[in-house]
């Protein structure tokens, strides 16, 4: 009986990293919120600031908005009538995290490509 719970325990909190997981990169992998996050580098802003640059309604960069605060990329405060954003820096180290780790591959990458186009270039001086 002990297994099974030790079991259930350990594939309950692989499901809920995934999950978590899951939901960062559905967050970060439409522009408009990857363009919100970029904006909320500069400081904490309300939804009117937020929404200016981009063509869309107010309730359209709302649910952007929940979508970044579901996910913990994002948190809100009310002062007064007005909702303030503001961006979770931390909640983005699982996404780091999960980048450095390819980071090797691209590396490897990178520079066969850099050589493979120094030995091009070499070829065409005279």
């Amino acid at each position: 009986m002990l297994k099974y719970a030790l079991v259930k325990h350990l594939l309950n909190n692989s499901y809920e990293s995934i999950d978590c997981q899951y939901r960062y990169f559905q967050a970060i992998a439409d522009p408009t919120r990857r363009a919100i996050l970029d904006r909320l580098q500069q400081g904490e802003q309300p939804v009117k600031h937020l929404a200016a640059p981009f063509a869309m309604s107010l309730p359209a960069i709302s649910q952007h908005l929940q979508v970044l605060c579901a996910a913990g990329l994002v948190t809100q405060q009310r002062r007064g009538r007005e909702r303030i954003y503001r961006l979770n820096p931390a909640s983005l180290q699982p996404v780091s995290d999960w980048v450095r780790q390819y980071e090797q591959f691209w590396t490897a990458k990178l520079d066969a490509l850099g050589q493979y186009l120094e030995e091009q270039h070499l070829e065409e001086q005279p």
